[in-house]
């Protein structure tokens, strides 16, 4: 979800960025880099192992061994942003599925003496505004880059 979010944001919170041939192999990344416990990496340029991680990994996220040219980033990624992922996480479990508003790409639809129209904006608890973006946007703005 960090991916996505920051993707969104076109904003990665980088710190450092180290370019280069790098390997992976038993879930260990280049250990000269000067990555902190606790921090965030973004990997690039991978054919396996593209996106934000955590380091050290968390139990079960196991990377492919390969060697690679592209990118690490080392990230600092602000508190707030992991909270709002949180909570962007919680509202995808709960809004996101195939029963939400995107179910269907019309905002009304009439047939047989029937018909209906969805809202198009957000209820107070954001559930009926579509997609995480624009439910969250405004607590998102701050960071978002153009």
């Amino acid at each position: 979800m960090l991916d996505q979010i920051c993707g969104y944001l076109k904003n990665w919170f980088e710190k450092e960025k180290y370019i280069g041939d790098f390997t992976i192999h038993s879930n260990i990344i280049d250990p000269t880099l000067p990555i902190q416990d606790g921090q965030y990496i973004r990997i690039i340029g991978s054919v396996f192992n593209d996106g934000i991680y955590k380091m050290p990994l968390e139990e079960g996220v196991n990377l492919t061994d390969e060697t690679f040219h592209g990118g690490i980033w080392l990230l600092a990624i602000p508190k707030e942003i992991l909270d709002l992922a949180t909570d962007i996480e919680a509202w995808q479990a709960k809004y996101g599925s195939v029963d939400s508003q995107a179910m269907s790409p019309f905002n009304s639809e009439s047939f047989g003496g029937y018909s209906y129209s969805k809202s198009s904006g957000a209820s107070a608890d954001g559930s009926n505004s579509g997609t995480w973006q624009s439910t969250f946007s405004a607590r998102l703005s701050r960071w978002r880059k153009i």
